[in-house]
């Protein structure tokens, strides 16, 4: 089975979601992550915390937005997951050409777990070039891999997918959002036994 997943590496959702995507997998997978920027407008130079952010770009007040990331830190941590309410916030464009680099090596999994904890977890921060590099081992220069997080959103754009995390089974079935363990177990049921939605 593959499973391709498209996400934001700020979403928070998205990390609760492959969490319990992850823990129905019963039968071996090959999990394909794809890029897809929440806010490609950010600007690059702009990191502040998410609290701000909330504030900023949602009119929250600044009680309101730590009770919104209390909320969700409570349905991470339910998962088993590390999670700091308080992180930076930017521009993810350079982190996901990051990522197409580890998955072109090989390392795509792998790198994402580690900057998930990294980010989610230890709040730290992504957006900081030294920081990333220490955090996966990996650097890129110009606009390498741009074509690919590119190629990532036109296809996310073809498909219609305006939200995530959005993950597509088998090329035959699709599950938006971070859906409870079971919704994912049984899209899995569904596609292993050649059902189609």
């Amino acid at each position: 089975m593959r499973v391709d997943i498209w996400s934001d590496v700020v979403c928070p959702w998205c990390y609760v979601g492959k969490a319990r995507f992850t823990k129905v997998v019963t039968q071996p997978a090959e999990v394909v992550d794809h890029s897809f920027e929440l806010d490609p407008s950010w600007p690059a130079d702009m990191t502040i915390s998410t609290l701000e952010m909330l504030e900023r770009k949602f009119g929250m007040p600044a009680d309101q937005a730590r009770q919104a990331e209390e909320r969700v830190a409570g349905l991470a941590r339910a998962e088993g997951l590390g999670f700091q309410p308080e992180r930076p916030y930017g521009n993810t464009f350079t982190v996901h050409r990051v990522l197409q680099k580890a998955r072109a090596a090989g390392d795509g999994q792998k790198v994402r777990d580690a900057l998930d904890h990294a980010y989610f977890a230890e709040a730290r921060d992504i957006f900081d070039a030294a920081v990333l590099t220490e955090i996966t081992g990996i650097t890129v220069d110009d606009d390498e891999f741009a074509d690919a997080v590119r190629d990532d959103e036109q296809t996310a754009s073809e498909l219609g997918i305006t939200g995530v995390p959005f993950f597509v089974f088998d090329g035959k079935l699709a599950v938006s959002g971070a859906q409870p363990t079971q919704t994912f177990a049984e899209a899995i049921r569904r596609v292993t036994e050649g059902e189609t939605i």
